[in-house]
């Protein structure tokens, strides 16, 4: 299962990115899909389709490098740089995918620009340091 789950999210983003559309990404999504965001608000099925088909159009020329494709159980991970298109900056995404009965139920996803990421590994520090 954990083959099966990891081809299927690895099927659906390379489809999604060569069409520009989210029609293989939508069948593939149970009807209660839940989008989980790092400031703890959440969309829809319906509202993150929607959200993804409108950045397709702006990031149709952005480079994605898969890093990490990773499956254990009901879960896939997918690691990734991204570059956004006219010089745009680069990211670094984690998408954590949960699978159940062959659907996809539930996608945490954290962007991080690359260019951001050794201040963001401070956060710990004392103030003032």
């Amino acid at each position: 299962m954990t083959t099966d789950n990891k081809s299927m999210v690895q099927r659906a983003l390379a489809e999604l990115m060569e069409t520009g559309s989210v029609d293989a990404l939508e069948p593939l999504l149970r009807d209660d899909f839940v989008h989980h965001r790092p400031d703890s608000t959440s969309s829809t099925k319906a509202e993150w389709l929607a959200a993804v088909q409108a950045a397709l159009t702006p990031l149709a020329d952005m480079r994605v490098e898969v890093q990490h494709l990773l499956a254990d159980g009901d879960h896939v991970v997918m690691h990734s740089r991204r570059q956004l298109p006219d010089a745009g900056p680069e990211v670094a995404v984690v998408d954590i995918w949960r699978i159940d009965e062959g659907l996809v139920a539930e996608c945490w996803e954290t962007i991080e620009p690359v260019a951001q990421a050794a201040s963001n590994l401070v956060w710990w520090e004392p103030a003032g340091r």
